[in-house]
């Protein structure tokens, strides 16, 4: 696999290219002979390996940069570009198989001991969000900063590239337009960017090219291989003869246009037109895509698992059965806000469609999941997630319907496309999906219901959202519509905060309204997430979040069941879902987050689709939501599926979120409305201190259980502070504080001692953190108001390695987990045991 990005580069932030593009036949060998030369002398008896070569192109030198004697992540993606399942062949080699015993799945006549080779061209994309993390210089180098990647198949390079590109799920069809005004000032700020890697780099080399500037030049900025450079410039080219006209009238240029990646999209905005007008065109001309198969062998053998891609040739491989069957629709690439959890959804989906006689048919365009192995469903589409891509997989396949709701935003955002198109869509209906993204009829369907939510307004103007502010009251969260992982969401102190806030918003959702809620300080959140078969509602749990409310719902920890809320408001929780499931007439899986201040139920939103929590609930409990849920789509009940009430856990399970900031170097870690979390993982005791305990230990945070204590907290938080710090003194901790914190905690019989702030001398708190006299940060600020004081002791716990909390109910937690520690009562069981005790 070819790096297009030259040394430099994590390899995981790099377009890459299979097969390598730009090396000669002699490079490529003694290559492969080194690798196999190092495997040797490394002593790799058994399984997959990995090794990293660069070349240097004018003098054909090569170093090896490092090898893994393990899988690595190219692993996955050379399994998914060939068809070659690595790991699967690993796995049978560790227990005594050679790779001339084992079959090759996909042509049932080779053998694993057959090098595969591949006729067609594949190119992997990163996925960056650096969006999330503002104060971090979008800038790449030897350390991975990517959260995702999206891999696309076609005959060329330069149709694979514009496939992936579309494939991103960034807004974008095709390379985009320098600005119309753009100059010689513009020209020089787009060299300086060509000349430091980073994350909007591929669509920097098509502006550079439609700037004027050459192969040469460009290389000469960003040492990319000319080769890779020519194709993206042949590119750019054709768009400037497509905006010429002829195009429309000229079926075989179309067609030319359609064979090298241009998405309907990107010609419609080409052409002055729009994607429906090219479709309905291509139509017309008979242009439409046909589909191969990836066989492991360039179709030298027959190849019977249907693993297709498509392209615009002559001759179709796909071959539709007459069983009933479904097509799934994938996530499309890992993000913060949307990553395996879905895939877990979707792959559960197929799982059923089996168990229920019917052909499972999976798109997705991500090599990072399970969803995308040839052997999850009957038939895999490797295709981008585009209007435009899944109507044409509809057309060969002509399922009974479609699933939408497994793969996060990205399937719900084209439910409506499709219904339009007259694709039919299982469960829950495209309808009532807008009716939970459309603010106005959701508060309506509340009214009706009786049920409240906080005080909100939409506005589309700066004007109109400062004269909601204050009817509202400040503070309040503002957000864009139809987002998902809380994308550029804050809470909002003041009428200059909302006014930097609507500058930003503006563009993360354009022609959608602003959305402005009152925000609820100290309210406890809670997640539900339930099953309806358009009759009946069941819930499959109730999580308490251990932050309170104004932290991201993906990024706190939560418990379940709830630990402090009361029986009958947890009955008063699932009549609510119940009303809304009911009225909203889901079928299929439903979200509702709730928030209890003082004992008043509000609901904050709801989402007719399966959650980021589907599949922890579903280990905490023992049941499969998601594949009941697709057996509910189907058409059965839940009567007849056997689960018709709430299982209510003995144990507990703490799921907690796992953040990236290692890899961002000057971003804060506190967190807030907007997502930063890039996974999660799972703590299961028979309390919750020990649950909590496991779930930091899984997280990567070793939980002291001696030591000094550090809290800095805003004056809205001392009073919630003291019992806490009272705990972690009656465990025998030593608690060291600023003034004011440090005069209040005595004031109240807690010995504190006083430290230093940066700004008052030395030795201050940082000193004490490189010193290691500090086990445990406790450390609040009041929304996004925090001086560079907290910043810097907040980073220095990340560098150093020290657990810390930005919250009150996180600090509580952590004294709780502290304790079960001291205690030292762990005790290891399978999650089928602690199942077993619950029935």
């Amino acid at each position: 696999i070819e790096n297009m990005d030259p040394m430099g580069v994590h390899t995981g932030d790099s377009i890459t290219v299979a097969p390598a593009q730009t090396l000669t036949d002699r490079e490529y060998q003694m290559m492969r002979d080194a690798a196999i030369d190092i495997l040797r002398e490394i002593g790799v008896e058994t399984g997959g390996s990995n090794v990293q070569f660069a070349i240097n192109p004018e003098d054909g030198e090569m170093v090896v940069i490092e090898m893994n004697p393990r899988v690595s992540r190219s692993s996955a993606l050379a399994s998914k570009a060939t068809g070659f399942p690595i790991a699967k062949i690993a796995a049978k080699l560790a227990v005594g198989y050679s790779l001339d015993e084992i079959a090759n799945d996909i042509t049932r006549e080779t053998r694993a001991s057959f090098e595969p080779t591949i006729d067609y061209c594949v190119v992997k994309v990163p996925r960056f969000t650096f969006e999330k993390f503002p104060k971090t210089q979008d800038l790449l180098t030897v350390s991975m900063k990517s959260v995702g990647e999206t891999m696309a198949i076609g005959r060329t390079f330069k149709e694979s590239l514009q496939k992936a590109i579309r494939s991103l799920e960034i807004g974008r069809f095709g390379f985009v337009d320098p600005p119309a005004d753009a100059g010689q000032e513009y020209l020089e700020e787009l060299k300086e960017k060509l000349r430091r890697p980073n994350s909007q780099r591929l669509f920097q080399l098509g502006e550079a090219f439609k700037l004027g500037l050459g192969v040469a030049e460009v290389f000469e900025l960003t040492q990319i291989d000319p080769w890779f450079l020519h194709h993206i410039q042949q590119i750019i080219e054709m768009e400037a003869a497509i905006r010429g006209d002829g195009l429309l009238e000229d079926p075989d240029r179309l067609r030319l246009a359609k064979s090298w990646g241009f998405s309907d999209v990107r010609l419609g905005q080409l052409t002055g037109t729009d994607e429906e007008t090219i479709r309905q065109l291509r139509l017309q001309h008979g242009i439409i895509p046909v589909y191969k198969l990836v066989d492991t062998c360039a179709a030298e053998f027959e190849a019977y698992t249907p693993y297709y891609y498509s392209t615009y040739e002559t001759e179709d491989e796909a071959r539709p059965s007459d069983r009933p069957k479904v097509v799934i629709l994938g996530g499309g690439p890992n993000r913060i806000g949307q990553g395996i959890e879905f895939d877990y959804c979707c792959v559960h989906a197929s799982f059923s469609l089996a168990e229920e006689n019917h052909e499972s048919v999976m798109v997705n365009s991500n090599p990072e999941t399970v969803s995308t192995d040839y052997d999850t469903s009957d038939k895999l589409y490797f295709e981008p997630l585009t209007r435009e891509d899944v109507l044409h997989i509809l057309q060969t396949e002509q399922p009974k319907g479609s699933i939408v709701q497994f793969g996060g935003q990205t399937p719900l955002n084209l439910a409506v496309p499709l219904e339009h198109a007259q694709a039919r869509i299982l469960g829950t209906s495209p309808d009532a999906i807008d009716l939970a993204e459309d603010r106005k009829r959701f508060q309506q369907m509340l009214l009706k219901l009786g049920l409240k939510q906080p005080r909100n307004a939409t506005a589309f103007t700066v004007e109109e959202a400062l004269s909601a502010a204050s009817a509202i009251g400040y503070p309040v969260v503002v957000r864009p519509s139809y987002v998902l992982g809380g994308r550029a969401m804050e809470i909002v102190y003041d009428d200059d905060m909302l006014r930097q806030f609507m500058g930003t918003a503006v563009h993360v959702s354009p022609g959608h309204p602003i959305l402005i809620d009152q925000f609820l300080e100290d309210a406890t959140e809670l997640d539900v997430d339930a099953i309806s078969d358009g009759q009946m509602t069941v819930v499959g749990g109730i999580m308490e979040h251990i932050e309170a409310a104004g932290i991201h719902s993906g990024d706190s920890a939560c418990v379940l069941p709830p630990i402090s809320i009361s029986a009958d408001r947890q009955a008063e929780l699932a009549h609510q879902t119940k009303l809304m499931a009911q009225e909203m007439g889901v079928v299929g899986l439903m979200n509702v987050q709730f928030a209890l201040q003082k004992g008043e139920i509000f609901i904050l939103e709801v989402n007719p689709r399966a959650s980021r929590t589907i599949p922890f609930v579903s280990k905490a409990i023992g049941v499969p939501l998601a594949k009941l849920a697709t057996k509910v789509m189907l058409g059965k009940t839940l009567v007849e599926l056997g689960f018709t009430r709430e299982v209510v856990p003995k144990h507990l399970s703490v799921k907690e979120s796992v953040f990236p900031f290692g890899r961002f170097p000057g971003v804060d870690i506190l967190l807030g409305p907007e997502m930063k979390s890039t996974g999660e993982v799972m703590g299961i005791g028979n309390d919750f201190g020990l649950a909590f305990a496991k779930a930091q230990a899984a997280s990567g945070y070793e939980l002291p259980t001696e030591g000094t204590v550090f809290v800095s907290v805003h004056d809205h938080d001392k009073e919630k502070v003291l019992p806490v710090a009272r705990k972690f003194a009656d465990m025998g901790f030593g608690l060291i504080a600023t003034k004011g914190t440090a005069r209040f905690l005595q004031a109240h019989g807690v010995k504190a001692e006083h430290v230093h702030k940066l700004s008052e001398g030395r030795p201050n708190v940082l000193d004490h953190i490189k010193n290691g006299k500090i086990q445990l940060v406790i450390n609040t600020s009041l929304g996004k108001k925090t001086s560079s004081d907290a910043y810097k002791i907040r980073r220095a716990t990340l560098v150093y390695g020290i657990t810390y909390t930005t919250t009150i109910s996180g600090a509580g937690a952590m004294a709780e987990a502290v304790g079960a520690l001291q205690r030292g009562d762990w005790g290891v069981k399978t999650i089928q045991e602690y199942h077993a005790e619950s029935k």
